[in-house]
């Protein structure tokens, strides 16, 4: 067998796979992916039964309705692909310095209005549109983010302090955006609704919202449809390490390759540093002490 002939059905899957990633990738997070996913089931099915019984009618069906489904994508998924297709020729990855370097500022922001008493509800964007969950398009503000500049919008006498903010990267997109509310029955009635709107947009949406409580002065945030009250600026500067970080994480492919091959003394598995946070646990609102291994005596 000729060598192209073995690596050509290799390309072919590797294509495929690849389209099939990015595809899943791009819609996870927006409000399409349940009818697209729901929809690819039942093509599958069908296309499964038309296959094995061998329904002619069935399949030629089928076989034109790609083209139709197609541009019903295109419709579905069209503020997606405008606002990727506006995007490239970016630098579309961020460094995990300035990545850090923004949750740093967002985390000083919260609690600096923590301390001065304000009530904040900010949003930080991620794969989802945010403005189509929102209830108004809110005012355009497109700034750099800054702990001045989130205490300028969320000052009592501002008018834009009453809503939500939408960030985006390193900037403040938008402000005064109307969140949509929980319409969960087991918060309560000492739920109040900045909390309410950041549980109903994180419920809808992958972003991470962080409120600030203007009675209690207290810091919660809400992620994936789960609300955590009560956290400290330490556990909300580890959670936004957590989920924001290890998806920019650049790989240095020319400096990898030259340890893999030419210091085979290096350890390929170092033991991570004291320095970074952990990724593989959410942190938690208090630290427990964890009691001390004794060393074990060595044996003469």
């Amino acid at each position: 067998m000729h060598f192209s002939e073995i690596l050509k059905p290799i390309v072919e899957v590797g294509i495929l796979a690849t389209g099939i990633y990015y595809a899943l990738k791009f819609i996870r997070g927006t409000r399409g992916a349940a009818v697209v996913t729901g929809f690819f089931t039942v093509l599958l099915f069908v296309a499964f039964l038309a296959t094995v019984f061998k329904l002619q009618v069935l399949t030629w069906i089928l076989s034109w309705f790609v083209g139709f489904f197609a541009i019903a994508v295109l419709i579905l998924f069209q503020p997606e692909i405008r606002r990727m297709l506006a995007e490239l020729g970016t630098n579309f990855t961020v460094s995990v310095h300035q990545q850090r370097a923004n949750i740093e500022t967002i985390v000083q922001g919260v609690k600096e209005l923590r301390e001065e008493g304000m009530g904040a509800l900010i949003a930080i964007e991620q794969d989802a549109n945010l403005l189509e969950a929102c209830s108004g398009p809110g005012v355009v503000v497109n700034c750099e983010t800054s702990a001045e500049m989130l205490k300028t919008i969320f000052f009592k006498n501002n008018e834009l302090h009453d809503g939500g903010m939408i960030i985006k990267g390193d900037h403040i997109m938008r402000a005064s955006c109307i969140f949509p509310l929980s319409q969960r029955q087991d918060l309560g009635n000492s739920t109040g609704t900045r909390h309410r709107a950041g549980l109903g947009l994180s419920e809808e949406t992958d972003a991470v919202v962080i409120i600030v409580s203007e009675e209690k002065k207290s810091i919660s945030y809400a992620y994936k449809g789960q609300l955590v009250s009560n956290v400290t600026e330490e556990a909300l500067r580890g959670f936004l390490t957590m989920v924001f970080v290890p998806k920019t994480l650049p790989i240095n492919r020319r400096l990898w390759f030259r340890n893999f091959f030419f210091k085979p003394g290096l350890k390929k598995n170092p033991e991570p540093s004291q320095a970074e946070p952990s990724r593989t646990e959410a942190p938690q609102a208090e630290a427990v002490p964890v009691p001390a291994k004794k060393k074990k005596e060595k044996r003469s």
